[in-house]
């Protein structure tokens, strides 16, 4: 029996080898823009919690209110070990 292994279509290029063809790439992130995107996400989990509690969730507000400091230190942690340039 002949099996022919195909190559896929659409050949994954940079940081996201295992991406869906199709789906946009994953830029390289500068530190500052890695950083607010941290950022980004401890908010948008702290707003998914009140949401959660909003709607009488307790529990799964509590894992997302609880998941927000993660985002703010791993945010920390960027900024202590990496050069940012200082903001005039």
């Amino acid at each position: 029996m002949f099996i022919a292994i195909a190559r896929p279509a659409v050949e994954p290029q940079g940081p996201d080898a295992v991406a869906v063809p199709g789906s946009p790439a994953i830029p390289f992130l500068t530190p500052r823009a890695l950083h607010a995107r941290l950022l980004d996400n401890a908010a948008a989990r702290r707003r998914r919690g009140l949401e959660r509690k909003q709607a009488r969730r307790a529990d799964d507000a509590a894992y997302w209110i609880a998941a927000a400091p993660m985002a703010v230190r791993k945010a920390c942690e960027l900024r202590r070990h990496s050069t940012f340039v200082e903001l005039p």
